[in-house]
């Protein structure tokens, strides 16, 4: 049986762990795409607290139910970790608000990308030192996913403006 301390710890490394992943991710991907497909500041700001607010309390959702699903957890392990993913996944995303409202545009997406990759990166070398991995092996993976994501969304956002526009 977990004693209260480690069950808050395993909720808060769940919550920060999947939200801190999740905002980078999706957030880095729609604010990469909008940019490609309008170029429009307003356009990315608006992507941005669309996913803060619905794709977090999304996220929180699935982490509920996820760990409802394992019958291994107490209801207050899953409410813990359904609160701190919302509010990692909310305020992870929120922080790439900052370069697009104090840069130009070309200029943000190069620092958010910048940005949500050193959060993928750090947020992976715990993991591997959790694990007693090599780290360079976790980073790499992590940052290859984030990389074709981010490309991706570049690609598609290029093609949406030149067959839409």
């Amino acid at each position: 049986m977990k004693s209260e301390e480690e069950s808050v710890k395993e909720s808060l490394r769940v919550g920060v762990s999947f939200g801190l992943t999740s905002a980078v991710i999706t957030t880095l991907g729609l604010m990469v795409g909008l940019n490609a497909s309008t170029g429009s500041r307003l356009v990315v700001i608006g992507g941005i607290l669309t996913i803060a607010i619905a794709d977090a309390f999304s996220d929180a959702l699935g982490i509920h139910i996820s760990e409802e699903s394992e019958n291994e957890h107490t209801t207050k392990e899953i409410w813990m970790s359904t609160v701190f993913t919302f509010l990692a996944k909310f305020l992870f995303a929120m922080t790439f608000l900052v370069p697009v409202l104090l840069f130009q545009l070309p200029t943000a997406m190069v620092v958010s990308v910048a940005w949500g990759l050193m959060m993928l990166g750090l947020l992976s070398f715990k993991i591997a030192l959790n694990q007693k991995e090599k780290p360079y092996k976790i980073i790499a993976e992590h940052i290859f996913i984030a990389a074709i994501v981010v490309l991706a969304t570049n690609y598609i956002g290029t093609w949406i403006s030149k067959v839409f526009n």
